[in-house]
């Protein structure tokens, strides 16, 4: 049965954040779903953007949020799922309504890692392991992808997107 909403508790509930996350760690760094979401996510609702935008503007801030995390000397690289992905620790896990789900941990490497899934793409495998054993400058992308949000929010985004002009993709200097 649907609950009727007055229209003050229907825009609340879509202004509102649905995202959320446990870790077994209590002292976790603390990750995106517990942000609000940034002024620029949030001018726009999340029905009225495509879920390829939605998925984006969410990567970025997953990923800005795992590079705050990072050591001087550490920087963030993508792993793909699939094939020779590897195997992941899960020491927490999350969702970002209304399409991503990220799991936190190591790999068998020992190197913390973080796997953001689409859920039309979910595909999990739970593996028992042993216990993990005690045992250049680094480049940042967190501020470009902080810019390129900024630019997405005040840019609207075209109807039919029309292929890039190659010229407007060479990386500036």
């Amino acid at each position: 049965m649907t609950e009727i909403e007055t229209t003050a508790e229907a825009l609340e509930n879509a202004a509102m954040t649905r995202a959320r996350a446990v870790h077994t760690d209590a002292t976790a760094p603390r990750t995106c779903e517990f942000e609000p979401l940034p002024e620029e996510l949030a001018r726009t609702r999340s029905e009225d953007k495509s879920p390829a935008q939605w998925a984006y503007e969410r990567l970025l801030l997953y990923v800005q949020n795992f590079e705050q995390q990072l050591r001087e000397d550490e920087e963030v690289a993508l792993g793909l799922t699939g094939g020779e992905a590897g195997v992941l620790k899960i020491e927490g896990i999350g969702y970002f309504a209304p399409d991503i789900l990220t799991f936190y941990g190591t790999n068998t490497g020992g190197a913390r890692t973080q796997l953001i899934q689409h859920v039309g793409k979910l595909d999990v495998m739970l593996v028992a392991q042993p216990k993990a054993q005690e045992t250049e400058p680094a480049r940042r992308i967190g501020f470009h992808l902080a810019r390129a949000l900024e630019e997405s929010a005040s840019e609207p985004a075209p109807a039919d997107p029309q292929p890039a002009d190659p010229a407007s993709t060479k990386p500036q200097e």
